[in-house]
């Protein structure tokens, strides 16, 4: 294997295959990245079992071949060679790696590409087409509220429904739940339901483009992403998704509409005064306002009035800030919809019929 390339062309796809790699794994050659140069590019790929990353650029081939190398000491070595126009990398006997950019030279010993684990392959009947900008904007609205607590394993993930040419994600931790839908283009009769590891997810928001198709297929336990130059594979969680339907309130008629820059400014700033012993900050509703505050012992305290419609009567709930701004800071639209009923009572954030987000209130000495 021979073949010259740039530097940040080179170290672009090693950063996005090392995000596969994870520090627990008990295999050697899960630790190293696996290097093929064909005819035309070089593909750069690394797994740990549960998620597989693959990414390739074009590139001067000047023997074909491969080799799997350390990941976290290849790309140490990439990021720092000089800022040369080419780079070259040749393979020679005893799984050696003779790197050279200018006047810096390294040699580095790898693996053979045979003990690195196979790629499954994957049908296509059992596949969709769908916009990237599209699928990273479902994610940006869903994806923060999945639960982080291992033990709630099932809800480690993005819940996926593909029915009747319509994709639906669902993410909940239990105090939260995010459900939006769109519909995509091109003819598809597949029904899915499948939870996706939020590792996955995680992943895909970094490397999705605004432009462009994905073509998403489905194994038996596993899921594929194809970008192109860049795919996932990745394990399903296993188990049934909880009923999520059940508690989502029914609309309510009265409604709080505010602008939406305004309301996550004032919560981002009354969050300065939260700690883990007192997470809620209070939203006092009234005519045409809302106060947003936050009172701390020993600290000090904060105010602030946002201007709404609203003519209904007055209530006073606690939320974690938290989760108000994981949703304001995704949406796009200036005013946004709001249905606060009590201060026990969950409340709503709806978008049409594409985005629901529910989230629980907190007692106000929490």
């Amino acid at each position: 294997m021979h073949f010259e390339t740039t530097k940040a062309d080179f170290l672009k796809i090693l950063q996005i295959a090392q995000s596969a790699i994870s520090a627990k794994n008990a295999l050697p050659i899960l630790s190293n990245l696996l290097l093929e140069a064909d005819e035309s590019t070089i593909k750069v790929a690394a797994t740990d079992l549960d998620i597989g990353i693959s990414s390739k650029i074009e590139a001067k081939i000047k023997e074909v071949g491969s080799i799997t190398i350390p990941a976290k000491k290849l790309i140490d070595i990439v990021k720092e060679l000089p800022n040369e126009n080419t780079m070259s990398v040749l393979l020679k006997k005893n799984n050696t790696v003779y790197i050279d950019c200018g006047k810096a030279h390294f040699k580095i010993v790898g693996l053979p590409k045979e003990e690195f684990p196979q790629t499954p392959e994957f049908k296509d009947k059992d596949a969709i087409t769908i916009s990237c900008g599209l699928l990273k904007k479902m994610l940006s609205l869903t994806n923060f509220a999945v639960s982080k607590d291992e033990a709630r394993y099932i809800l480690n993930g993005v819940l996926f429904i593909i029915k009747n040419q319509k994709l639906k994600l669902v993410a909940t931790d239990g105090r939260r739940l995010a459900v939006t839908e769109e519909g995509f283009e091109g003819k598809s009769s597949l029904d899915k339901r499948v939870i996706i590891p939020s590792k996955t997810t995680n992943e895909l928001l970094k490397i999705l483009d605004d432009e462009g198709d994905l073509k998403i297929s489905f194994g038996e336990n596993q899921v594929f992403f194809d970008l192109g130059k860049t795919r996932i594979i990745s394990r399903l969680v296993e188990g049934e998704f909880p009923s999520y339907e059940q508690v989502i309130p029914k609309e309510r008629q009265e409604k709080i509409k505010v602008n939406r820059n305004e309301l996550l400014a004032a919560t981002k700033r009354a969050s300065l005064f939260t700690n883990q012993d007192s997470l809620a900050v209070k939203m006092d509703i009234a005519k045409n306002k809302i106060t947003v505050s936050k009172s701390a012992p020993y600290m000090g305290e904060v105010k602030e009035e946002v201007s709404i419609t609203y003519g209904g009567r007055n209530v006073s709930v606690g939320f974690n800030p938290a989760y108000i701004i994981d949703a304001l800071k995704n949406l796009s639209q200036e005013e946004i919809e709001l249905e606060i009923e009590d201060a026990d009572k969950p409340g709503v954030l709806r978008i049409g019929g594409e985005y629901i987000y529910v989230v629980l209130p907190m007692q106000l000495g929490q």
